[in-house]
This record gives C-alpha cells, sequence and structure tokens, in this order.
C-alpha cells in the first residue's frame, strides 16, 4: 500500500498527526524559510524556493490549535472495496473497533471469443453484481447504525467498484461524509482494513515542487526518519 499519490503539479503524502509538526520542519530545512498560512479549513505552506505544501485541517485558528486538533483521535468509517472482496469497519485512534470482511468469487477475464467468450462475460458479470451486493449489505449494516457517531468515512479500493456502491441509495448518507482521498490497497482483508485504520488517521499534505527531485527528496518530503 503507497503512502504517496501523484496530484497534478506534485504528490500527496499521508503524515501521522503527531508527525505533522516536525514534518514542517524538515520541508523548511530542505526548501527554506517558510510561510505558514491557516485558512478556515485549510493550511498553506510556502517556501522561500517556491515549493508549497498545503492540508485540510479540523479546526484550529492557529497552527499550534491545529495540530492540537489533528491529534484529537477521531472515529472514522472505513469501506475498501475490490472486485469480489470487500472489508467494512468503524476504527478509533487508528484501531477497528467493528467489521465485517468478505470475499466472493468473480472469474478474471478471457480473450477467446464467441459464443463461449459471451456467456463467460455473463457469468462474471453475474458474480460481480453479487459480490458488490454483498459489499453495499455490509456497509449497511456496520456504517449506517453508527453515522451519527462518525467524525468522517475513508474509502479505499477499486473506483468503479466503490462507485458502484455510491449509487446504492441506502448509503447515500455514508458517501456524503467520505473524505476526497481513496486509500490504494490490495484486496481487502482483515489485515488490510486493520492498516487502513491506522492510514485513515493520517493527515494527507499535497506538496507541488518541481525542484526538488530524486531519492532524498522524496524521503524528506514523506516524513520517513521522523
Amino acid at each position: 500500500m503507497s503512502r504517496v499519490r501523484p496530484v497534478p503539479g506534485g504528490r500527496a503524502v499521508e503524515v501521522e498527526p503527531e508527525r505533522v509538526q516536525g514534518w514542517i520542519g524538515r520541508f523548511a530545512d530542505r526548501h527554506g524559510a517558510v510561510d505558514v498560512r491557516v485558512a478556515e479549513d485549510e493550511v498553506e505552506i510556502t517556501a522561500a524556493d517556491g515549493a508549497t505544501a498545503t492540508f485540510r485541517t479540523r479546526g484550529g485558528a492557529s497552527v499550534e490549535e491545529v495540530l492540537e486538533n489533528l491529534i484529537e483521535p477521531r472515529r472514522i468509517g472505513l469501506v475498501l472495496v475490490r472486485l469480489g472482496g470487500h472489508s467494512v469497519g468503524v476504527a478509533f485512534g487508528g484501531k477497528v473497533e467493528v467489521s465485517a470482511t468478505d470475499r466472493k468469487q468473480v472469474h478474471g477475464r478471457i480473450r477467446a471469443g464467441g459464443w463461449s467468450q459471451q456467456r463467460f462475460a455473463r457469468r462474471r458479470e453475474g458474480q460481480a453484481r453479487v459480490a458488490l451486493q454483498a459489499a453495499a449489505d455490509d456497509v449497511f449494516r456496520v456504517l449506517v447504525p453508527r453515522l451519527a457517531q462518525l467524525d468522517s468515512v475513508v474509502l479505499g479500493g477499486d473506483w468503479q467498484a466503490l462507485d458502484v456502491l455510491r449509487n446504492d441509495r441506502r448509503l447515500r448518507d455514508v458517501f456524503s461524509m467520505a473524505e476526497d482521498r481513496v486509500l490504494d490497497v490490495p484486496e481487502p482483508r482483515r489485515t488490510v482494513l486493520d492498516e487502513a485504520a491506522e492510514r485513515a488517521r493520517c493527515v494527507e499534505i499535497v506538496i507541488q515542487d518541481t525542484r526538488a527531485t530524486g531519492p532524498d527528496a522524496d524521503r524528506m518530503d514523506t516524513g520517513e526518519g521522523a
């Protein structure tokens, strides 16, 4: 599972809330003196060399208040879905409290043509529908009754599979609480859900710096070694 993903003009990295302050310091060490601006729901950091870093806040009028709020434990709903497998849960402070994980068989694609391919395709589509219906049912069962307790929902897995669930009317309120990011995860299993719970509490920092290149730059800006 990657904790770095490309975004237009740069990349986004996941940083544990407790390490954000140190991350800002290392960003300044690499890029020069920084100007930190706290907006209503975002912090924007501009360095002397023109590099920028931004991240969403959870309230706070100053950097100190922002960092304190980031560290506060949150209860997060998790929806991890790939075709044929899903894992759903509620996590508090990075630990899963309740969950449901299941896997349904969905055959892979074949290249052979003719009637047999069409029959195989119909069978595969049917398997996919069953798998995604099971995922939607578990999301409804695990998350919907607990929505009032959640601070947010974090998604992970395959965009197309998630879009199918997004169109389920029962899950409208779940997806209305979903954060913009979608975690890159392998086939959802309980161990994958546990790691996603830890990642979900991380702060996603978007870095835009065309001048920083090479492995040393990536290591510094992802916060490794903090």
